[in-house]
């Protein structure tokens, strides 16, 4: 995905691979002299995908139906029991709790609040 951020009253390109935090290319296309204070700088979320995101060790908690993240509830570093809520996933104009499948502590969150996912896309790691 390609972004425009301004930084410095400078814009970049930043093309960002999905499912990943690293920046692949940054470009500058414009000096900016004046940034108008009332224009809001919006990005999407990026979506993840489960074929390039490193997993660590754990259990994966995937998603079970296509859907968006509406709210993470848990923390990395947080123990869950089996049947906790996760986060929230919303299909169809429902809201769906994902759960832990067992106890644990959270090593990894891979899922991003407003991100679209497929399912099977990993979206926490418990160890």
């Amino acid at each position: 995905m390609i972004y425009v951020v301004k930084i410095n009253n400078k814009e970049y390109e930043v093309e960002v691979e999905k499912g990943t935090a690293n920046i692949l290319k940054t470009t500058l296309i414009a000096q900016i002299t004046t940034v108008p204070a009332n224009i809001p700088v919006l990005l999407s979320p990026v979506p993840i995908s489960n074929s390039s995101v490193p997993l660590g060790n754990g259990k994966s908690v995937t998603a079970p139906m296509p859907g968006t993240i509406m709210e993470i509830k848990a923390a990395v570093g947080m123990y869950v029991k089996k049947g906790d809520c996760l986060l929230i996933l919303e299909a169809m104009k429902m809201e769906n709790e994902i759960v832990a499948p067992s106890d644990g502590t959270v090593k990894q969150i891979l899922a991003v609040k407003g991100s679209m996912v497929s399912t099977g896309d990993p979206l926490v790691v418990i160890g």
